[in-house]
């Protein structure tokens, strides 16, 4: 019986670190995040010290592959890889079902190691949400490049500009609307949604957490006198791509410690969006682009900018632009993005 207590710790043992070892790659090489690559590795390592205490030698000396039935077992229907995400998702499943089978084999031999099994357990399941909430919405937004702001006004047909944008080459649309009831806030937020659904974009709401869940968007944009990022991530049902807007370094360095998933740098010139939006410059978009570095928060410039002086923000750290009146105004928004996207994507394709 000894024996084959040993080769279920070898076996769960092995699973478990490597499920933590797929969680671990995804975080370094995907999100290149530092912090939840570390937390992955430093559980794997707390795994193994665990386990060592049984003796590695016999762990491997009760090791029978060969003759293990369990390599010959299939079964229908099993969970199918369609991203990376899934790899991680399975991966911490295997980990956390072998932290449960560890912590109770190991019951027979040493109770103290098997409620080290636990502790682990438990940092496994915290650190699966911490990735889902914080790194895959990250990994979608990390895709952007040209990122739309379609503002509710008189005269202003919402869909039809977010269409056109999607068709242009935008790779996010954000709803905008301040002075409308919410009944029509929500059924004009469901539509621009599922638009951005079926032209596969990300879809965000301006200011509103709670229309944006209601209507099933990507995300939400917050002012600064919004609700927190961390109250927002205690709101929403699915993991959302947050963003707050900066206009300064003190509210910078006031949004990085929310931990957003990026932030608006602006505005970088006048805009008829917001004439009383006071100037941040260029200056602004490179002390943001220096600041955030390693920090896995992006940037999205934003005030003012159109297809004749983009080159200008992208050369000042930019790598990401918003715009809202350059479309929103113009006689055909989807050239317009054609135009931006053109210009962005060929700059950043020469610095990489």
């Amino acid at each position: 019986m000894e024996r084959a207590i040993y080769r279920i710790i070898d076996a769960n043992f092995n699973r478990g670190r490597e499920g933590l070892r797929i969680a671990e790659e995804f975080c370094r090489f995907a999100l290149d995040n530092e912090q939840l690559a570390g937390r992955c590795k430093a559980l794997r390592h707390r795994l193994t010290a665990a386990v060592t205490k049984f003796g590695m030698q016999k762990l491997i000396a009760a090791r029978d592959t060969e003759n293990d039935i369990g390599c010959r077992m299939r079964v229908a229907g099993q969970m199918k890889r369609q991203n990376f995400e899934d790899c991680v998702t399975a991966g911490f499943a295997r980990t956390t079902e072998g932290l449960r089978t560890l912590a109770e084999s190991a019951c027979a031999v040493d109770n103290k190691i098997s409620a080290e099994f636990e502790k682990i357990r438990y940092d496994c399941y915290i650190l699966e949400k911490d990735i889902s909430l914080q790194g895959y919405p990250a990994l979608r937004f990390k895709k952007t490049r040209l990122y739309c702001i379609i503002t509710v006004e008189a005269g202003i047909d919402v869909l039809k500009i977010a269409k056109a944008c999607a068709a242009g080459g935008a790779d996010c649309l954000q709803l905008r609307a301040k002075d409308i009831p919410d009944g029509q806030l929500l059924s004009l937020g469901r539509r621009f949604v599922d638009l951005c659904k079926q032209k596969d974009v990300i879809s965000i709401i301006n200011d509103r957490v709670d229309i944006a869940v209601a209507a099933d968007a990507d995300g939400v944009h917050l002012g600064q006198h919004d609700l927190s990022a961390q109250v927002v991530k205690k709101c929403q049902l699915r993991p959302l791509i947050i963003g707050v807007s900066t206009h300064s370094i003190v509210e910078l360095d006031k949004a990085v410690k929310q931990g957003p998933h990026y932030v608006g740098a602006g505005a970088v010139f006048t805009t008829p969006t917001k004439p009383q939006a006071k100037v941040s410059g260029l200056k602004y978009v490179s002390q943001v682009s220096k600041r955030i570095k390693n920090r896995n928060i992006e940037m999205v410039a934003i005030g003012g900018i159109t297809p004749e002086n983009v080159e200008k923000v992208l050369k000042a750290g930019a790598g990401r632009i918003a715009v809202s009146s350059c479309v929103c105004k113009a006689k055909n928004p989807a050239d317009v993005c054609k135009k931006l996207k053109e210009k962005i994507v060929k700059y950043v394709k020469k610095i990489i």
